[in-house]
């Protein structure tokens, strides 16, 4: 697993460098010619000719060869090969030769095609199948491709899609209200083999938000300094937990949003270990206030806050009022004292819901998102190294968002890449997955 974390580095590495230099007009270097495609494969031939068959100078044009590439067409357990056949016309009169222009791809002068550029992402960071087992897969269907090869196309991938994440994060950061979470994932030290804790950061707009979407950003450190840089001068209002690393950018004018699941959490951990009478009579209120929220999902926020006002404020006042006197009987440092003193030091944060229908009452809307990140921690086993945390983070923030809204992922990514290569930088808020329409069918 290095080793395809290796390749799919120094692809997006390769990739990048390539967009710094290239100069309009300036050919890119020669590169070895691959090796070609399985004879035994089928193929379907898509044929490129120019649309007037008449030179400019008035003469008839005479179509006098063609050049041939290939690529690589999969739909789920079957190969075929794409020949793309584009006619070479002359004039006889001045020779001018005319072809039609060469298809663009997300990957210049690959075999992918855009069908399987999306199976293999999709399957890596959705499914979570490492490129090795994908590998064997792909042997099934027909062609066995290389897991450095689809390490290649998974780092060249990872580069052509930041811009939309770029502008994915762009747009949640226009909204007022945020979810914070952060997870950890074992990530590769370079040099000695070993695995250290880096994290995952998720982020996304609040449950009340019409847009639908996920950012992930994959950083080495838990350090509040990854917050601070991710939401810059966002000075809006974040719903997290109690860690520190979100104090840093609540000191600077963010307003913080408590989360009512936390702190039923840790009284309902001391009621299924202890059966505790308090922790049981604490989750009795936050039964209350949940059950004032379950009627209150379709509403405008106005109306959400004056019912919270009338229904929820009084059950809220009165567990604060329950607990105050309650702490006092228990002995400082006991479990039963922390999960009290959770609640109390927190109760401005966690009850803000009450007086601002925007606010959800808890941080559930970013932990559903991240729980992918924990089924795919047992297939990942680490990430590979900084650049390939960053690259998994910045796929799978399309993958979820996608998903959000209502998207299968493959058909989503499938007609991203088909649109990319010729997508204006100026429109690529259209192959967002809140704005995302399927591109039209030719007839």
């Amino acid at each position: 697993m290095l080793q395809e974390t290796l390749d799919a580095d120094l692809a997006a590495i390769e990739e990048h460098l390539e967009q710094l230099t290239d100069e309009p007009g300036k050919p890119r270097k020669q590169t070895p010619r691959r090796e070609a495609l399985p004879a035994n494969l089928p193929r379907v031939s898509i044929h490129h000719e120019p649309e007037a068959k008449t030179c400019e100078c008035g003469c008839e044009l005479k179509r006098i060869g063609e050049d041939v590439s290939e690529k690589l067409l999969y739909k789920p357990g079957d190969f075929t090969v794409e020949r793309h056949i584009r006619g070479k016309w002359v004039c006889a009169k001045c020779q001018t030769l005319i072809q039609a222009p060469v298809p663009p791809q997300v990957i210049d002068k690959g075999i992918a095609t855009a069908s399987l550029l999306a199976q293999v992402m999709v399957a890596k960071f959705h499914d979570h199948l490492p490129l090795y087992r994908q590998e064997g897969i792909f042997s099934r269907a027909g062609w066995a491709i290389p897991r450095s090869t689809l390490g290649a196309w998974v780092g060249a991938c990872g580069v052509q899609l930041q811009p939309l994440v770029d502008a994915l994060k762009e747009a949640i950061l226009r909204h007022d209200v945020l979810h914070a979470d952060e997870t950890p994932v074992a990530m590769l030290k370079p040099g000695n083999g070993k695995t250290h804790r880096a994290y995952l950061w998720t982020y996304c707009p609040g449950a009340f938000e019409s847009m639908k979407a996920v950012v992930d950003d994959f950083t080495e450190t838990r350090s509040g300094k990854n917050v601070g840089a991710f939401l810059g001068a966002w000075r809006g209002k974040l719903i997290c937990d109690d860690y520190s690393g979100y104090k840093a950018i609540i000191a600077k004018g963010v307003t913080e949003c408590g989360c009512m699941a936390h702190a039923r959490r840790k009284f309902f951990d001391l009621y299924a270990n202890n059966n505790s009478q308090i922790a049981e009579q604490a989750l009795s209120y936050f039964g209350q206030l949940y059950e004032i929220e379950r009627d209150l999902q379709d509403v405008d926020a106005d109306a959400r806050r004056q019912m919270r006002q009338a229904k929820a404020k009084p059950v809220a006042d009165a567990f604060n009022t329950w607990m105050a006197p309650h702490r006092l009987k228990v002995p400082d440092g006991s479990a039963i004292a922390k999960a009290l003193d959770y609640s109390l030091t927190r109760w401005e944060a966690l009850t803000r819901y009450l007086d601002d229908g925007t606010l959800p009452p808890d941080n559930n809307h970013v932990e559903n998102q991240i729980r992918p990140v924990a089924v795919g921690r047992s297939n990942w086993l680490f990430a590979g190294s900084l650049r390939a945390g960053q690259r998994a983070a910045a796929v799978m923030s399309l993958i979820q968002s996608a998903k959000l809204n209502g998207h299968e992922p493959y058909v989503y990514l499938k007609d991203v890449f088909t649109r990319l290569p010729t997508q204006p930088a100026s429109r690529v808020d259209e192959l967002l997955p809140h704005n995302w329409r399927a591109a039209p069918v030719s007839s």
